[in-house]
């Protein structure tokens, strides 16, 4: 009787010591790597629906079922990329436990598609790997591409709402703040032909770069816009010391516009060249001078639906990688120039960049916008085209809006969201 009592109880024992072991066994199978959470600047990134109206500076949290091996939290594995270009964001990833945090290193741009991708070979402690995982988000605002320097809104004041061109306007005369292109634009600058200037100090910082581009909204206001002698008058849009820094000027009959721009050559000087676009622009194939490597040719007609009355969209860009100068309207390019296609002896063919050259008395590094240069510069001052003083000189009447400026060339593609997205 002892001897199946004694039995029975080593049967229990072996069962219970496999089902504890067992047990260890079930605790040791390694545990698969899932999302719990993503959010980005608290907004929920792993939902349905992809998020809008982001911060161009978000922070991107997700948080796993397991902790993450920090050493497979790369940019090879996380990445954050530009939707319309395909460009690769460079981020700041960082691992606590099963939190992942990733943060851009740049401002992003705005009213820009962003995808968040997470690759199979990001692994947790058990090196179990996450399925290959994408989110996408968009950030605020229109379109524009990440680099701003500095942009000019109107929305009720003159100055840069980047806040990274400093300092802020400090000379404003008879400004209006008015409806601009249509109600999403908000408010737009208006000038009234005779007095209307914004003076910006330290205008040269914002165009000594060896790439550049420059876009903004305009709308001449032609009616009653005349000389001392009763014709229609030109209109200086904007200067920055005239032609020794970066000028845009519409002629007097809308049936053409010029940006007259100073670039600095290899040898340390500067020199101007004008961005010329009269209605019937020729280019090196037909007759035009030989560096002009583009020209679209338009009739009067159709250079003044442009120009005259209307809201159009004007960008120059410079690329220094080639040496190439552009002009778009609307997004489209109307005109460009290439420096390589100079003559081999002229000094412009080693144009590096923009540099501006002007000095005082003459001009001052302040950009003016309504006038071709600031009050301060005495250029031209016996013109009766060119004295600020005068009533009848070529004062900018009409309306300005979103003016941007970049330190890098914007491609076509980027131009035309811009347009796009503002129109």
């Amino acid at each position: 009787m002892k001897n199946k009592t004694l039995a029975h109880y080593l049967r229990l024992i072996l069962i219970i010591t496999f089902l504890l072991q067992a047990c260890d066994n079930n605790n040791n199978d390694p545990i698969n790597l899932n999302i719990e959470t993503m959010t980005i600047s608290g907004e929920d990134l792993n939902g349905v629906e992809s998020p809008e109206n982001i911060s161009t500076n978000p922070e991107i949290v997700v948080t796993f079922n397991s902790d993450i091996k920090p050493e497979t939290a790369t940019e090879s594995n996380i990445k954050l990329i530009q939707d319309y270009n395909e460009e690769a964001i460079e981020i700041e990833i960082s691992v606590l436990g099963s939190t992942l945090t990733v943060a851009p290193k740049i401002s992003l741009g705005n009213g820009t598609l962003y995808r968040f991708q997470i690759s199979a070979n990001l692994l947790n402690l058990d090196e179990q790997s996450l399925t290959a995982t994408t989110r996408t988000f968009t950030t605020i605002g229109t379109f524009s591409p990440p680099g701003i320097i500095a942009h000019y809104t109107f929305e009720g004041t003159p100055d840069d709402v980047q806040n990274d061109f400093d300092p802020l306007v400090t000379g404003v005369i008879d400004i209006d703040y008015t409806e601009s292109r249509h109600e999403n634009a908000g408010l737009a600058a208006t000038f009234n032909g005779t007095t209307s200037i914004i003076e910006i100090p330290n205008g040269d910082a914002l165009m000594n770069s060896n790439d550049f581009t420059i876009c903004f909204w305009v709308k001449t206001d032609s009616e009653g816009h005349l000389d001392a002698s009763g014709n229609p008058k030109g209109h200086f849009v904007m200067g920055l010391g005239a032609f020794f820094g970066f000028q845009y000027e519409i002629f007097s009959g809308y049936d053409g516009s010029k940006f007259a721009i100073q670039y600095q050559l290899a040898d340390g000087s500067t020199a101007a060249d004008d961005m010329w676009f009269p209605y019937d622009a020729q280019d090196a194939t037909n007759g035009g001078w030989q560096g002009w490597d583009f020209a679209k040719s338009l009739s009067i007609d159709q250079m003044q639906a442009y120009l005259k009355d209307t809201w159009t969209h004007i960008t120059f860009v410079h690329h220094s990688d080639n040496k190439k100068s552009s002009l778009y309207f609307n997004g489209e390019l109307m005109k460009s120039y290439d420096f390589n296609l100079w003559p081999d002896d002229d000094p412009k063919k080693t144009v590096t960049g923009l540099k501006y050259g002007g000095s005082t008395p003459d001009v001052v590094n302040e950009l003016a916008l309504g006038f071709i240069h600031s009050r301060s510069g005495i250029m031209w001052d016996t013109e009766p085209w060119g004295d600020y003083g005068r009533t009848t000189s070529n004062h900018f009447r009409g309306q300005l809006d979103d003016i941007k400026i970049y330190h890098k060339p914007l491609t076509p593609t980027e131009i035309q969201l811009i347009y796009s997205s503002e129109q």
